[in-house]
């Protein structure tokens, strides 16, 4: 939900409180999946490379 035009930090909580309230449940994850998969991949250097 977007939020940007209000200003009233309370008002703008209300709403985002009723929107998650409102929005369909979230699937768990399956049994078989790794919990950070959706996570970037950091690539990893070449051996031997200085960092700094």
């Amino acid at each position: 939900m977007n939020t940007k035009h209000i200003t009233d930090r309370a008002e703008r909580k209300r709403l985002k409180r009723e929107a998650r309230k409102k929005a369909a449940p979230k699937a768990p994850r399956p049994a078989g999946v790794a919990r950070g998969s959706h996570k970037r991949k950091v690539q990893q250097m070449a051996k031997g490379q200085r960092k700094r």
